[in-house]
């Protein structure tokens, strides 16, 4: 077990090491940030003395290795924009971003689980034929779609719902949060829904299908043979083989979320880190972009990391097998 966290652990470095490589190289030939900075009356010895202030001037390995030694403290230099550090400005739309992934993963992976159990134990009623013809809503169209077809019914035509923004918030510490408001939660709704709806499809038509495949194994056959009731076959023994599968798929959906956050928070104007690196895009902020990229691939890599984890728990084959290597 140590030995295999270990190994994990040195993956997840080299991992990082290269998004950090390959965030710090692309960025750096997007475009000219001092133009951006400065207004057109800025004479050419200004705009030389800024470039040298932010180190732009220096060689590329060692701007290379003082973005890696500052990332690794936490600290990406400061927004060409807003002139304040880039970690301040992650951090005040940070929580944003994660509260508007965990409702919509957790939601997204309750009623996919639940639905897909459903439309397997019930394949050939009606109600599960309409459910898996309505999943294909949200497996074809793309997001920002989804988005705008709810702003327009629920926002334009019933106005039960506000059309953009986080609402009303509360603030916890550092953290700011929209759940213990009113208009927070009614903000919370659409986005929500448009960011989990993709990810509760897939993982819906991934439980059917793991869940019809185990139902004909030879194990359930005999798990009946003993007299076994049904729900206890069903959710003792066949559920619970079905969810391997899933840990894994779930996992690298609840990344997918955050990192795909960028378009649902661009729809609804969500003020999260997704809505930060399209501004930060629009006006060449390196520094912003280089930390989001940082960020994301860290959220895969530490989520990827759990996953293995839960993995080598749950499924008692992979004991099995590295316990006989070892021996």
């Amino acid at each position: 077990m140590l030995a295999f966290i270990i190994r994990r652990l040195l993956q997840s470095i080299l991992v990082m090491l290269a998004v950090a490589l390959v965030s710090f190289g692309l960025f750096r030939f997007i475009g000219d940030p001092i133009h951006n900075m400065v207004g057109q009356e800025a004479t050419a010895a200004e705009r030389e003395q800024l470039r040298q202030d932010l180190g732009l001037n220096d060689p590329v390995p060692l701007q290379f290795a003082r973005f890696v030694g500052n990332a690794l403290r936490g600290e990406f230099g400061l927004s060409y924009r807003m002139a304040r550090p880039v970690t301040d400005v992650i951090m005040e739309r940070l929580p944003a971003t994660l509260e508007l992934a965990l409702i919509s993963g957790i939601g997204a992976l309750a009623l996919g689980i639940a639905l897909g159990v459903y439309t397997a134990l019930r394949r050939d009623g009606w109600l599960s034929q309409f459910i898996m013809s309505a999943s294909l809503i949200g497996v074809s169209l793309p997001i920002f779609l989804i988005g705008i077809l709810l702003i327009y019914v629920f926002a334009v035509e019933l106005q039960v719902l506000p059309a953009f923004g986080r609402g009303e918030t509360v603030r916890i510490g550092w953290w700011t949060t929209g759940l213990l408001t009113e208009s927070g939660l009614k903000s919370l709704i659409m986005p929500a829904i448009t960011l989990g709806l993709y990810q509760l499809t897939l993982i819906m038509r991934l439980v059917r299908a793991e869940m019809l495949e185990v139902l004909r194994t030879d194990y359930i056959k005999f798990a009946r043979a003993r007299g076994l009731s049904d729900r206890a076959v069903h959710f003792g023994h066949a559920l619970k083989n079905t969810l391997l599968p899933v840990i894994t798929i779930a996992g690298l959906q609840i990344g997918s979320i955050i990192a795909f956050a960028i378009v649902t928070e661009t729809v609804f104007q969500w003020p999260g880190v997704g809505l930060l690196f399209i501004t930060a895009i629009q006006f060449v902020d390196i520094p912003v972009m280089a930390a989001y990229l940082v960020l994301i691939a860290l959220i895969f890599v530490v989520i990827n990391l759990i996953v293995d984890l839960l993995y080598f728990a749950v499924d008692p084959r992979l004991r099995v097998q590295r316990s006989g290597r070892g021996h």
